[in-house]
């Protein structure tokens, strides 16, 4: 028996980048996976073929994750379609770096809806049936940015420590009804969100981390299924950092 087999997730933002090895991981691991993706229809059907062509239930959404009504659709579509939702997984999220004298509030809104309000949007929206169930799993994509901040990253940090502090609260007022909600804060993933960084920098950021390396979409993919699992039970509220050493500081 595969570790999440009966069980069902979604996924957001999950078309590329960590949100593809995460629905890969938990497919594989045997849950039936649903995914939104916003524009990459392109890649959003690679990934069905992919999975499907392992004999393995995934089915893509196209939605844009600052829409509260697309939120409580697609929610609603996936408990229809397999008679539950067990797993969520709010992964989507963007940056339009700049230092904040030259930001637009336009690029300070665009972050924060996409990366903090779908959080909301998508929560709110498996409250109800996961409380219902008395069992549920939520998982947050954080940032190790939300603590250490970066230049050019006023509103990306400020969304993701607006995560960890909606994931303490959620986990609260959860808890009592078996549904644990924790966050997980990537370091340096190589990604096509941290390619221009990398680009620039790859060498002093390798320098910077302990581990000498650079992280893998599957490294944060497996932080997730650990806390998705049976293991994970009574851990809530807790942000895990997965950065390779990144955040310990000193030389």
């Amino acid at each position: 028996m595969t570790p999440f087999e009966g069980r069902t997730a979604l996924v957001t933002g999950g078309s590329r980048g960590i949100g593809r090895a995460i629905v890969q991981s938990l497919a594989q691991a045997g849950a039936k996976v649903a995914f939104v993706y916003q524009s990459n229809a392109q890649a959003a059907d690679q990934l069905v073929s992919e999975l499907a062509s392992q004999q393995l239930a995934v089915s893509a959404h196209q939605a844009d994750v600052r829409n509260k009504e697309a939120a409580d659709r697609i929610v609603q579509q996936v408990v229809e379609q397999w008679g539950r939702l067990d797993i969520l997984v709010n992964n989507a999220g963007i940056v339009r770096d700049t230092l904040l004298a030259m930001m637009s509030a336009e690029q300070w809104h665009e972050v924060i809806e996409t990366n903090l309000t779908s959080v909301f949007n998508f929560c709110q929206a498996v409250t109800r049936p996961m409380m219902s169930a008395r069992y549920g799993r939520i998982i947050n994509m954080s940032s190790v940015a939300a603590e250490f901040g970066n230049k050019g990253q006023a509103n990306y940090a400020a969304s993701k420590g607006g995560i960890e502090g909606f994931t303490r609260c959620l986990a609260k007022e959860l808890a009592s009804r078996g549904v644990t909600v924790n966050a997980v804060a990537p370091g340096f993933i190589e990604t096509d969100m941290t390619a221009a960084v990398r680009n620039a920098a790859e060498a002093e950021i390798k320098k910077a981390i302990p581990a000498r390396r650079l992280g893998q979409p599957q490294d944060i993919a497996q932080a997730v299924l650990f806390l998705a699992g049976e293991g994970a039970s009574y851990i809530t509220g807790q942000v895990l950092k997965v950065d390779g050493g990144l955040t310990l500081g000193g030389f």
